[in-house]
């Protein structure tokens, strides 16, 4: 479970990302955070994770006050926290199955990972993965030689190699096109429900997020404007999220796609 209590950022310019955000997301449950750019949907999942620092509240991940921790309490925290960005992180130059072992760091030592030197538990678990995501074939190629759909692939299985209990997921389909975005939405959100994940994933695409997830939180200038089932995203709704705009056409959409 994941907690969110008066959780905060204030940028020192003045510019305030996330107003006193309180929310609660049970075990195994995927929810997608919608919003315009700017409403604070990756500042929330950085402050998760602390790659930004809250300004005041808290995050609390099964129990634990991550935003409390520590540096070395929070590396070991973090291994609980898998993440998926948008521009993929992948280094460029190594192997998808080097990219993927690279989730283990926070497990292994700093020699064993500098000479990649990783256990064979870890190994066998990267083939499984990797043929999870359906790259298998793939695990001698370099990452530069992908495409995108094949690297956002890379970076599920390198976040899920962590063993995490969070999934923290950023934008991973705005580089995507169409029918590449639908298979990794429905591999991320099968994977959730395989291993009994929590999910946070901030998402562009309202038809995506009301054909693939079980909760949609809209956010606008950093304060949570709905919450609830995507069956609840109605044109008032999106007006209130987004501001004017024939929201009547994103709904149909959504539900054509979802027959």
């Amino acid at each position: 479970m994941i907690q969110l209590e008066k959780l905060t950022k204030t940028y020192p310019t003045g510019d305030q990302a996330l107003r006193a955000v309180d929310l609660e997301i049970p075990s195994g449950q995927v929810v997608a955070l919608i919003g315009p750019s700017g409403a604070g949907k990756s500042t929330l999942i950085r402050c998760i994770n602390r790659l930004v620092e809250p300004s005041s509240g808290r995050a609390v991940l099964d129990g634990v006050d991550v935003t409390a921790l520590g540096s070395g309490a929070l590396r070991r925290a973090r291994r609980k926290m898998g993440t998926i960005f948008q521009e993929y992180a992948l280094i460029e130059r190594l192997t998808v199955m080097e990219n993927t072992l690279s989730g283990r760091l926070g497990y292994v030592g700093f020699w064993r990972s500098f000479l990649r030197r990783y256990p064979q538990s870890d190994i066998d678990e990267a083939f499984r993965l990797l043929d999870r995501v359906g790259l298998l074939e793939m695990v001698d190629k370099r990452a530069d030689e992908l495409s995108g759909g094949q690297r956002q692939r890379v970076g599920i299985a390198r976040a899920l190699i962590q063993d995490p209990t969070l999934l923290l997921v950023d934008e991973p389909t705005a580089s995507l096109d169409p029918k590449t975005s639908r298979q990794i939405m429905r591999l991320i959100c099968e994977l959730c429900e395989e291993r009994g994940l929590t999910a946070i994933i901030n998402i562009h695409d309202v038809a995506l997020a009301q054909m693939f997830v079980q909760r949609v939180i809209g956010l606008e200038s950093g304060a949570i404007k709905f919450d609830g089932p995507p069956a609840n995203l109605t044109a008032d709704v999106l007006t209130a999220v987004y501001g004017e705009e024939n929201w009547e056409a994103t709904i149909a959409r959504a539900e054509a796609d979802d027959e």
